[in-house]
């Protein structure tokens, strides 16, 4: 049974069953609440010595729920809606999506409370699987309505999803067994492998997006249009097709040749041909749309990173933490948050404009990542700029439910069903 909007207002609708109109509603949600919640754990673990139920190595368990955790609530949402935009399907509401919902939850809670879930004779590898599962039925249904509709173009978002399960697998392992090298290779996957992901997909939408707002803003003052040149906001192929296999030769390196000199040098060459892609999209054209500014700002933090990958190898001074806390929390944190606050105006019926306090979130997470690389360089007291930098981060996390939270459980402004 599909809901149905009665009137333009939504009047009589349940909330509950209007979150679960559209994939994006609850998995959204789910990211602010979630994201918030872990961080905030994980700090008081760290820093004030709370006593958490969970039963394996912690900081392999906090890695873990922010890359295969976190990030997949994000990227279902997303790829839920996006594919009714790609191909004819109906969205997947009410109760299958509420059972996918169901799904990343019991992976959550079966890993937080997996110490006393193991103390109880349940085995660890039953808790894993139970986690693991989630990314191969997104997996299969993206596959299976691609297929059907002949949308070959975005099969490799199909591909990116099965890395991500062999990443959240050796993660388990290394996990199951305490071995900081599957713990590693797993991370590395996974940082890898949504590396690629942004690439492809911001690649798409920052431009896009961009264009469209200048060629609205444009429309009735052609001498402006004149000098902003809206079509001329596109990436070069070369560029383009480098910025995406270099980052994917990381993938492949990783995996095969982990550690190896090579990585630092393909690191570099992706970070400076995703530099020259970012600039060709000229985002200070944008400054004035903080809708559009925020993902070519999660661009750079993208770019940033790779750099600092790179750098890491010609300098004992930057270790990994410093390169994956850029990504991690500047580059996908960011794109994330600059997705869902658009998607959740734009898919509910609401004009795109930012509502009043969000920019909030952006300027957080910004924090955030700053103070996070500044704590891993060592350039501020540890305790003191963890601490600083984790509260950026759930304020972030926060204001997106508190501001949000409304949007997700009405109706659509237009009165369309979704």
């Amino acid at each position: 049974m599909n809901i149905t909007n009665q009137t333009v207002t939504g009047a009589g609708i349940n909330p509950l069953m209007q979150l679960f109109a559209h994939g994006f509603r609850p998995f959204f949600l789910l990211f602010g609440i979630f994201g918030a919640l872990l961080v905030l754990l994980w700090v008081g673990a760290l820093l004030l010595g709370w006593q958490l139920p969970v039963g394996v190595y912690l900081v392999g368990w906090h890695a873990h729920e922010m890359l295969y955790g976190l990030v997949p609530a994000a990227i279902a949402g997303f790829l839920l809606t996006a594919i009714t935009n790609w191909t004819p399907a109906t969205p997947v509401n009410n109760m299958p999506l509420a059972g996918l919902v169901g799904l990343w939850l019991a992976g959550r809670l079966a890993l937080f409370f997996s110490a006393p879930l193991m103390a109880a004779g349940i085995p660890y590898y039953l808790l894993a699987a139970i986690d693991i599962a989630f990314l191969p039925v997104i997996a299969c249904y993206v596959a299976l309505t691609l297929i059907k509709f002949n949308n070959r173009r975005n099969l490799i978002l199909v591909a990116i999803l099965v890395m991500l399960t062999a990443g959240n697998t050796a993660m388990h392992i290394g996990l199951a067994q305490l071995d900081t090298q599957w713990i590693k290779a797993g991370q590395a996957l996974g940082f890898d492998v949504i590396t690629v992901m942004i690439v492809i997909i911001a690649g798409r939408i920052t431009p896009a997006f961009s264009r469209n707002w200048l060629k609205a803003r444009t429309a009735h003052t052609p001498l402006h249009a004149h000098y902003t040149q809206p079509d001329a906001i596109a990436a070069t192929p070369w560029v383009s097709k480098l910025a995406i296999g270099s980052t994917v030769a990381l993938v492949v390196l990783d995996l095969i040749v982990p550690n190896h000199p090579l990585i630092f040098y393909v690191a570099g060459v992706a970070g400076l041909s995703n530099l020259l892609r970012l600039i060709q999209w000229k985002g200070w054209l944008v400054l004035g749309e903080p809708l559009l500014w925020i993902l070519h700002l999660a661009y750079l933090w993208l770019v940033v990173a790779l750099i600092t990958r790179c750098a890491a190898g010609f300098s004992p001074a930057i270790s990994d933490s410093a390169w994956q806390h850029l990504l991690g929390v500047g580059a996908i944190g960011t794109i994330i948050l600059g997705v869902i606050t658009r998607v959740c105006l734009g898919h509910t019926g609401r004009p795109l404009t930012l509502p009043r306090f969000a920019i909030g979130i952006y300027i957080s997470i910004t924090l955030a990542a700053l103070l996070r690389f500044a704590v891993v360089m060592g350039w501020v007291d540890f305790r003191v700029g963890l601490a600083i930098a984790a509260t950026m981060w759930v304020v972030a996390c926060a204001l997106f439910v508190i501001i949000y939270a409304p949007i997700l459980f009405s109706a659509r402004a237009d009165g369309r069903t979704g």
